[in-house]
């Protein structure tokens, strides 16, 4: 992870630098629609979340599993990523990463010490068909049955993510997510997993974050497969969605009863001032940067992104291919950090059709990871998708903070700033389900310290503190915060 506008991009960057303008510097905050700009930040309210309210944190298959080439698995372009000199800081890799695939199960009992009803984790695919088709392996789909009992037996509902990231290498070799093939294998490995593990799993994303690892991946190079083509981009995203549409009917044609979504990432997108230029500007970031993936599923349709109209020729939507990415999901995935405050700019010749810049704000308080704290966005973003797709259940999939507290001399890890950021962001939430939106969970991210993709080990989001030399296991101040509040539900 890194700050905005940085040449490491990260993967919660999904708007900074993927739309791919020069920063600029951020006016004061807004706090409603894409109207412009307002004089302070709402002050925290409390809140009683619902009895059945899903309180849980969430994890990733490279970012936390390690075992990167035992037992069958396959490389995947993160392996092939990391392992390239120049790419990730500290030219660390998620080869051990958290050991969570021997560890699986004090992670799991610490999830249950926090009272947590639902767990977020994904799985690999190469881990399941070393090359991206075939047989699956046996070994890789038994890790994921002994993790999915484990959670069951606490009591923790497995909701599992189908793709979050870790491509099998072989299938980028064949042209990576820009291939129109890869819709078939997507959904061919989806339904092989659904099959093994729908017994164990109700409640399943389709892909993480799809417009961040299209954007960020073959856009921008600044993440794996390391590619920069803005048409490559485009091609790869019409793709997603194509692989969106045939992964939710595969997995329904094995249980129509199974619960599927996508967990998607969103920015509240803040006029930069009260100009129409910017906010119609800030408009069209957020057709591209928050429902470029969603409206189509749930209207067969591409939001109006571009200036002069969305480049359909350039992404090769072919006749017939948007009823096949019209799908009715059954809930969305909402992962959220930061605001991102857009103006109107002049288009180039890098990223045509987009005629905007965008920058990170500076009213609030700042994580260690430079993002500002600005729970007033996450209040409207909500409130806005909730007026939109008024029928459709949303859950917060991932939201957290990076802080660097470490143990002090007595072995506890205080972070009361992520306290304090938690309580901000859940304040806003309960704000927004007061208000109407239909939220029924909220995942903290991330359940541990873990490989941060670009950022290596230099960046901390867990609730518990990983000691990398050792893999030894920590449950921080927040870490017990959050786990009161699982229990009552009562934040105050």
């Amino acid at each position: 992870m890194a700050p905005h506008f940085s040449l490491a991009l990260s993967r919660r960057e999904f708007l900074g630098g993927i739309i791919g303008a020069v920063a600029l510097n951020a006016l004061p905050g807004s706090a409603g629609g894409f109207g412009g700009v307002a004089e302070k930040a709402h002050p925290f309210v409390a809140y009683q979340f619902p009895k059945d309210f899903l309180w849980g944190a969430a994890t990733a298959s490279y970012q936390v599993e390690g075992a990167w080439n035992v037992d069958g698995k396959g490389e995947s372009i993160w392996d092939r990523f990391s392992h390239t000199v120049g790419m990730v800081k500290g030219a660390e890799t998620g080869d051990v990463a958290c050991d969570s695939y021997h560890r699986y199960k004090e992670d799991v009992a610490i999830a249950k010490k926090l009272n947590l009803k639902s767990y977020r984790f994904s799985i690999s695919w190469p881990r399941i068909q070393a090359d991206g088709t075939g047989k699956p392996n046996p070994k890789g789909l038994d890790y994921y049955k002994r993790l999915t009992d484990e959670l069951n037996a606490a009591k923790i509902r497995p909701l599992a993510t189908l793709y979050h990231w870790d491509l099998p290498q072989a299938l980028e070799d064949k042209g990576g997510w820009p291939n129109r093939d890869m819709a078939k294998y997507f959904a061919d490995y989806c339904e092989m997993v659904v099959k093994e593990l729908g017994d164990r799993v109700n409640d399943w994303c389709i892909f993480n974050e799809p417009w961040v690892f299209t954007m960020l991946g073959y856009a921008w190079g600044t993440h794996a497969p390391a590619k920069k083509d803005f048409e490559a981009f485009l091609r790869a995203s019409h793709v997603v969605n194509l692989a969106q549409g045939a992964a939710f009917r595969a997995i329904k044609g094995v249980n129509a009863k199974l619960k599927v979504g996508t967990a998607y990432s969103v920015s509240y997108c803040q006029p930069a001032t009260h100009s129409q230029a910017d906010r119609k500007a800030a408009a069209r970031a957020d057709a591209l940067g928050n429902v470029w993936f969603l409206q189509p599923a749930m209207k067969g349709t591409y939001p109006e992104a571009f200036v002069g109209g969305n480049p359909l020729d350039k992404m090769d939507v072919k006749t017939g291919d948007m009823e096949l990415v019209k799908v009715p999901l059954d809930f969305f995935g909402m992962n959220y950090y930061t605001r991102t405050i857009i103006a109107a700019a002049e288009p180039n010749q890098n990223r045509p059709g987009v005629d905007l810049s965008d920058s990170g704000g500076n009213d609030g308080p700042k994580t260690d990871m430079g993002w500002e704290i600005w729970p007033d966005g996450f209040y409207e973003l909500l409130m806005r998708i909730s007026r939109e797709y008024k029928s459709t259940p949303m859950e917060i999939t991932e939201n957290g903070a990076s802080y660097l507290d470490g143990p002090d001399a007595h072995g506890k890890i205080p972070d009361t700033r992520r306290v304090q950021y938690l309580r901000g962001y859940l304040s806003a939430l309960g704000r927004a389900m007061k208000d109407g939106a239909n939220v029924r969970g909220y995942h903290c991210w991330s359940l541990l310290d873990n490989f941060e993709w670009a950022e290596g080990y230099t960046q901390r989001f867990g609730l518990a503190y990983v000691d990398f030399r050792d893999q030894r296991r920590m449950i921080k101040e927040s870490g017990e915060w959050y786990g009161k509040l699982a229990e009552t539900g009562n934040l105050k």
